[in-house]
């Protein structure tokens, strides 16, 4: 059996392909850059691709590349089924699809089903609509408070905050006597949040999934999965941290139960087509209440934020994969792991940094793609990239704007060569070659020292490892060494060394402590690094030790 998104495409598919996939997360932007432009392309990816797939993954995962005004780059959508000219074009987009699946690889792209651009025809339509017409139903419209006697709607409606900080709401028409009403948005003043309580906003993304559904896309990550629905009646958030944290300690804003609802409607959309397609969640909650969206008739998969932020330490580890491994015995989805993505300090940064976090951060890759359940990589982590710190005059992140934090240094645009040319290859030279574009975040001097062709170059390199790391783990799930049933038990013992007990007979052990720690008897099938001596752990190593 094949894929049948179109032709010339020979992806084999089971009913579950997914719960063994490690897909690669391309932020476009800062992949490839196709034109010179200094920003990154589909039609840069296109020609990188066959290197996403030497990889061996199973799939990518690509952030938003619909038309956008780009105030958060590009998660403000003003058009949810087309392509932003900054990307390329339709066209561009499909011979992509194409190309993928002939090389293996299933698409996945993003939805924003929390808010939209305020670019969007149909936020324009709102305002222009006035107070009370069905087209500002389709948002938060609400008449604001009024701070004294004879002022009217100088107040926003509550005192909720934007996860970017400020206020989460904004004026309709500033200074207009006869609209006074204010709109929320969680994020941006320039993302405007859905009423999902309007059926008519259901019937609206069921016809945008059906669009790319239709196209072959093998599926979707849902950004703020937890969103969507508000409390009745939007009142004010019951404390102050409540108000400060936004959607993260907010019980007002998010995992209200109506948004289930949405899920399962997704879900049998998505089983009318075949293969199905997958619906994986970003649900950034505590393991047992991000385990309800992935019940057996909602999302297939939901990110382990349990997981994704951690540091380097082996309790924080084993407490977060133990309450991983109970929400997985209350739901049956198996965790869905990731170290890095685009709003993450990259690990080899945020594991100390220098040579110790690159180190920490080799170990903890090959501890990610030994864990029981799929695996996500971010692009550039698999060189071991760190975090750069750009200049304050260069960053371009809303949160920086609003909150003083910043989420440029992992975005920044990934090194091809180790010749700063072209910056360092991130711009393809066209066909009459001219000076490109400075990329639209500037790279580190010494950026071309963690470059893709030195690395294909050094068989110890961190690419080689995850390369190698990741055609075992799939020579593994064929022998069925690994199952989608498999577990995690976790244990912290003596020394720092945690161990992680996937199936039986199979343990992931990473030294995390300060001396070399004994192993559990076993047969090392896998390493970070080569091990100093038989049957000991060197501090920041990790193994796949299969047990007699």
């Amino acid at each position: 059996m094949t894929h049948d998104g179109g032709p010339g495409q020979a992806v084999p598919v089971t009913a579950s392909w997914w719960e063994s996939a490690v897909i690669y997360q391309v932020y476009p932007r800062s992949f490839a850059d196709g034109n010179g432009d200094g920003v990154g392309d589909l039609p840069g990816l296109l020609e990188r691709l066959p290197y996403i797939a030497a990889l061996g993954v199973d799939g990518i995962w690509l952030t938003p590349f619909q038309p956008s005004p780009q105030v958060d780059q590009g998660y403000d959508v003003s058009d949810y089924c087309g392509v932003d000219p900054l990307f390329g074009t339709m066209a561009d987009f499909d011979a992509l699809l194409e190309q993928a699946h002939a090389l293996g690889l299933r698409v996945l792209l993003d939805v924003v089903p929390n808010h939209c651009s305020s670019a969007h025809p149909l936020f324009q339509r709102a305002l222009a609509a006035g107070p009370g017409s069905p087209e500002r139903d389709m948002f938060h419209f609400v008449e604001g408070r009024s701070s004294s006697p004879g002022v009217t709607s100088d107040l926003p409606p509550n005192n909720w905050q934007s996860v970017f900080g400020g206020r989460a709401w904004s004026r309709a028409n500033p200074g207009s006597e006869s609209d006074t009403e204010w709109y929320l948005h969680l994020f941006s003043a320039g993302q405007p949040d859905w009423n999902w309580r309007n059926p008519a906003v259901g019937d609206y993304f069921e016809n945008v999934l059906r669009f790319w559904f239709d196209k072959g896309v093998d599926g979707l990550r849902i950004d703020v999965a937890h969103g969507l629905f508000k409390a009745d009646g939007l009142p004010d958030a019951p404390s102050a941290e409540a108000v400060v944290d936004g959607l993260r300690a907010n019980p007002l804003v998010s995992d209200q139960e109506d948004v289930h609802e949405v899920y399962r409607r997704w879900r049998r959309l998505a089983e009318k087509y075949q293969p199905h397609r997958l619906l994986v969640g970003e649900v950034n909650l505590e393991p047992a209440r991000a385990a309800r969206y992935t019940r057996r008739d909602e999302m297939h998969q939901a990110f382990a934020f349990a997981f994704v932020k951690l540091g380097w330490d082996p309790v924080a580890w084993a407490a977060a994969g133990t309450d991983l491994e109970d929400a997985r015995k209350l739901h049956g989805a198996a965790p869905t792991w990731a170290l890095e993505n685009h709003d993450i300090v990259r690990s080899a940064t945020r594991f100390g940094g220098g040579d110790t976090g690159a180190r920490r951060a080799r170990a903890a890759l090959v501890a990610l793609l030994g864990l029981p359940g799929s695996a996500y990589l971010y692009q550039g982590q698999e060189l071991g990239l760190p975090e750069v710190d750009v200049p304050v005059d260069s960053r371009v992140d809303p949160m920086w704007a609003r909150g003083g934090i910043t989420r440029d240094g992992t975005r920044v645009p990934l090194p091809w060569t180790e010749d700063p040319a072209w910056t360092h290859g991130f711009s393809l030279p066209p066909a009459d070659p001219a000076r490109p574009a400075d990329p639209w975040l500037p790279v580190p001097d010494a950026w071309g020292g963690h470059a893709v062709e030195l690395q294909q170059q050094d068989p110890g390199s961190m690419l080689a490892l995850a390369t190698r790391a990741i055609a075992l783990r799939r020579q593994l799930w064929a022998d069925g060494t690994f199952t989608a049933d498999d577990g995690g038990t976790w244990h912290v013992r003596e020394g720092n060394l945690l161990l992680c007990e996937r199936s039986p007979g199979f343990l992931v052990a990473v030294a995390m402590g300060s001396s070399p720690v004994k192993l559990p008897a076993g047969v090392v099938l896998f390493s970070a690094f080569p091990l100093e001596r038989e049957g000991w752990l060197q501090p920041d190593n990790a193994v796949w030790l299969r047990r007699d």
